[in-house]
């Protein structure tokens, strides 16, 4: 026998397992209800004659709770500093520096080189022999279906540049605009049918322009009815169809012209009312900060 009390010895067992406990504990919480229940005397055998016992009890816990808690705020820094982990960062990178030279782009890129071909292969020969006319067919087929893609692998495949949003747009209307310029010119077309759809196209840009202080405004599913409409209505013109043919595409483009019409003025409205609560919004935003 050594003289120790028997109160003593206990408290300092149940001290050294709960430091032990608070020691091995991984997080912070478990480490720290361990150091409490031994400070508490709630550790077996502890009594008033186990201070000391407490006393190391409570402290090896804190401590081992000291080294639990800064650990977890250390991981918790590493989620909430605001910086994206290194794998983001390489790959937000490499999609920064995505070339010009992307699919998407040169698909835009090829539609810009098919408008001048397609203008040289529509008036080649007086602009009225049909095999010339069948080969600007394929040039401005080939234009139209890049239209369909170009967008959509730029967007799925994160590949949109600053020179996409240009150039893209451009492409469009000025395949477009030669074809019908050259329609009308030949005779094959009458000239305020090319006016119409030039003119809302080239409205339809500025308006856009005029109101983008406010928001943009969305491409509606009758803006996309009409470009195909459109594409399929020129694209008769352009072959040197006869008979029935004829007459159908006639109609095709009477339904083009009526879309391009209704889709402008819907298009308009669009404009207005976005700019209407543009400056609503405004108006409430100067009131709320003078209040």
């Amino acid at each position: 026998m050594t003289g120790v009390p028997a109160s003593a010895a206990g408290g300092s067992a149940g001290a050294r397992r709960a430091a032990a406990s608070a020691s091995t504990a991984v997080p912070g919480k478990v480490a720290g209800t361990a150091a409490a229940r031994a400070a508490d005397g709630e550790a077996p055998g502890a009594g008033p004659n186990a201070s000391s016992g407490v006393r190391h009890g409570g402290t090896a816990g804190a401590a081992a709770a000291g080294e639990a808690v800064p650990g977890e705020d250390a991981g918790l820094d590493v989620q909430d500093d605001g910086k994206a982990p290194r794998g983001a960062k390489i790959a937000a990178a490499a999609v920064n520096q995505a070339s010009v030279w992307n699919i998407a782009n040169l698909l835009t890129m090829l539609r810009l080189v098919l408008v001048p071909a397609f203008v040289a292969l529509m008036l080649a020969d007086g602009g009225y022999d049909p095999a010339w006319r069948s080969l600007a067919w394929a040039a401005f087929a080939i234009a139209m279906i890049t239209d369909l893609f170009d967008g959509h692998l730029a967007r799925t495949y994160n590949l949109v540049t600053d020179f996409g949003k240009i150039a893209d747009p451009i492409a469009d209307k000025a395949i477009m605009g030669a074809a019908l310029i050259c329609l009308s010119a030949l005779g094959d077309l009458p000239w305020w049918v090319t006016g119409i759809i030039l003119g809302r196209e080239l409205g339809i840009t500025l308006l856009r322009f005029l109101v983008i202080r406010y928001g943009v405004i969305p491409a509606s599913r009758g803006g996309k009815l009409k470009t195909l409409t459109q594409g399929v209505a020129v694209g008769m013109y352009v072959l040197a169809l006869t008979g029935w043919l004829a007459t159908l595409r006639w109609w095709v483009m009477a339904a083009a012209v009526v879309l391009t019409v209704v889709t402008g003025l819907d298009y308009v409205k669009q404009a207005i009312v976005l700019r209407r609560q543009g400056i609503a919004e405004h108006k409430a935003a100067l009131e709320e900060k003078e209040a």
